[in-house]
């Protein structure tokens, strides 16, 4: 970086420079936004791990019985401090090594592929949600269902159902994370159900573990509803509308007894900590007292205790596990298409701008995540479906699917208003990030 000049300029020159400046700055606003976000998400690296001294103590204040955590008086009210430490129990030089591909799987394009695509017809899937099934709740198109992912410098594995349940057989998969989550685990109970004979297949009700059976494989493909991964005041599977979330970073015994179960396990969060600060329940915190926390802090502390378990608990020898990267929206259709709007509502073909990147992805969320797993080295895969999935403006259901909620004359009459560009038409997108768990494999 060059210095400035001690002696005295002149000012017409001096003017010159300014006005420069200043139009540097407006036409580079935005590029400094992302340059700032990136010094935030390095900011909050450099803080984890932060323990707490030994000989840190509060005045007056009662350690709090999590055992016996009541969510409705959890939160009376706030303090804003950052003394909680990381726990995580990982060697002091972080092992970056990760599982590595003859090419890079995450980069390439979509290709247009109606002959081998879908791989499944949404009307044959006995299992199919009615928040997915866009064909049957009147999307008039069906081109979203016919796009391939096609990595630049090598072919992907083609997808075999028969193949698949083999290596599964005598094997427990679980998805564990949110909606999205759910969504990808649907999309693997309809891509292998169908070389499943009839009678041989079977579904438990849904439930925080929603389970698939494939009983001549010894099979099963489960669901476990934990959106924030730690424990939270939105771990019911049904009852979990709530504006304000509370995690207790301290709490994930509970969650993991059921993983442990697992043979292979699919992780992924990262909508839920969107939504406004998240409040975090300490025991040491008197009860009714809680940390109130922007998202990827909290974010941070939930991936650490979720960090820390894989790290003791997990033999990468005899347990997979896989960590599914953050899932974009496409909210804003002026970031593809300046000038215009919307949102994803009406788009019926991928975004063609080569590594395309919405606010739907939080880069400083990304970064901070990819710090944490980069500890884990070889006990995690990471599956990147985020660049792959940013081109993907037309796979969303937006108006498309079954809504619980009621809408307004306005909001119909305006059906971007209360489009859903979250989350995933089935066939469609998440069949592309179970066939990457497929190569894997």
């Amino acid at each position: 970086m060059s210095r400035w000049s001690r002696k005295k300029t002149p000012l017409p020159l001096l003017g010159v420079v300014l006005s420069v400046f200043l139009v540097a700055s407006i036409l580079y606003n935005e590029s400094y936004r992302q340059i700032q976000v990136q010094k935030e998400a390095v900011a909050l690296e450099n803080r984890f791990p932060t323990s707490v001294p030994n000989d840190y103590s509060v005045p007056h204040r009662k350690k709090r019985d999590l055992g016996r955590l009541d969510w409705s008086t959890a939160c009376i009210s706030t303090r804003n401090y950052t003394l909680h430490g990381s726990r995580i129990h990982l060697p002091s030089e972080p092992n970056q090594e990760r599982i590595q591909q003859n090419c890079d799987w995450f980069s390439g394009k979509w290709v247009f592929d109606n002959t081998s695509y879908p791989l499944y017809n949404e009307s044959d899937c006995p299992y199919m949600s009615d928040q997915l099934a866009c064909r049957k709740h009147g999307r008039p198109d069906s081109m979203y269902q016919s796009w391939r992912w096609q990595p630049h410098d090598c072919n992907l594995k083609r997808w075999n159902a028969t193949e698949m349940l083999e290596k599964l057989r005598g094997k427990r998969l679980m998805f564990v994370g949110d909606s999205l989550d759910r969504g990808q685990w649907i999309s693997m109970v309809c891509l292998l159900q169908s070389v499943v004979p009839a009678g041989k297949k079977s579904m438990s009700p849904n439930a925080a573990l929603t389970i698939f059976r494939a009983e001549e494989y010894n099979a099963t493909v489960e669901f476990y509803w934990a959106p924030l991964l730690v424990r939270s005041n939105s771990d019911d599977p049904i009852n979990h509308r709530l504006d304000k979330r509370i995690i207790a970073p301290e709490l994930i015994d509970d969650h993991a007894s059921e993983w442990a179960k697992a043979d292979i396990l699919i992780f992924n969060t990262y909508l839920w900590w969107r939504q406004g600060n998240i409040k975090v329940v300490w025991s040491t915190d008197e009860d009714g007292i809680c940390e109130e926390l922007d998202g990827v802090t909290a974010m941070n502390f939930a991936l650490q205790a979720w960090a820390d378990w894989v790290a003791s608990s997990v033999n990468p020898h005899e347990k997979k596990v896989f960590f599914v990267t953050m899932s974009p929206t496409h909210l804003w259709s002026r970031e593809w298409e300046p000038g215009t709007e919307g949102n994803c509502f009406q788009e019926k073909t991928p975004i063609d701008m080569e590594s395309y990147w919405g606010s739907g992805s939080d880069l400083a969320t990304m970064l901070m995540t990819d710090n944490v797993l980069r500890r884990l080295g070889l006990k995690v895969a990471v599956v990147n479906v985020t660049q792959l999935s940013e081109y993907r403006k037309d796979g969303h259901p937006s108006i498309y699917r079954k809504f619980w909620e009621t809408f307004s004359p306005e909001q119909l009459a305006n059906p971007a208003s209360y489009s859903d560009c979250i989350h995933w038409c089935l066939p469609g997108v998440p069949d592309a990030w179970n066939e990457l768990i497929f190569n894997f494999l």
